[in-house]
């Protein structure tokens, strides 16, 4: 699947999750929703369904790591939608594998300029260089460039 189409996945995932975390809908049913909208085509909708699962079904071991790597901020008092880019690019790093870590990173690096605060770049950086340094070993390159 091209670069553009995992982000717009990736994108239609954050939304769903977004949702559910802020809301308590159900993320897959938002996800379905988002993607009779946006006429999603089906490698985008597959992809993002695979995300939104994947992140769903891994959700206290994706949530320790992101404690574990920002235990200065406290999971319930960081900003959702930081939170839940954490979630989606952790869950790829981890668990889905479909693209490298660093990809991973610099995705939610991108998606953390367009959605988040002005410092949620760092801070998504930060915490995922952090993940993956204890994970998978050191990262050779900055994903933040």
């Amino acid at each position: 699947m091209a670069s553009g189409m995992r982000r717009r996945a990736r994108e239609a995932a954050l939304q769903s999750l977004y949702e559910f975390d802020t809301a308590h809908h159900d993320a897959v049913e938002v996800l379905r929703r988002h993607a009779e909208e946006e006429t999603l085509p089906p490698k985008v909708f597959a992809y993002a369904e695979e995300l939104v699962v994947g992140v769903l079904a891994h959700l206290e071991p994706i949530d320790a790591a992101i404690i574990g790597a920002a235990h200065e901020y406290p999971i319930e008092q960081m900003a959702r939608i930081d939170k839940n880019i954490l979630r989606l690019a952790i869950f790829e790093m981890l668990y889905n594998n479909a693209v490298p870590a660093k990809a991973a990173i610099s995705e939610a690096v991108e998606l953390a300029k367009l959605y988040g605060s002005d410092t949620s770049r760092r801070f998504v950086n930060g915490v995922l260089g952090t993940v993956f340094q204890r994970t998978q070993g050191s990262p050779t390159s900055n994903a933040e460039k």
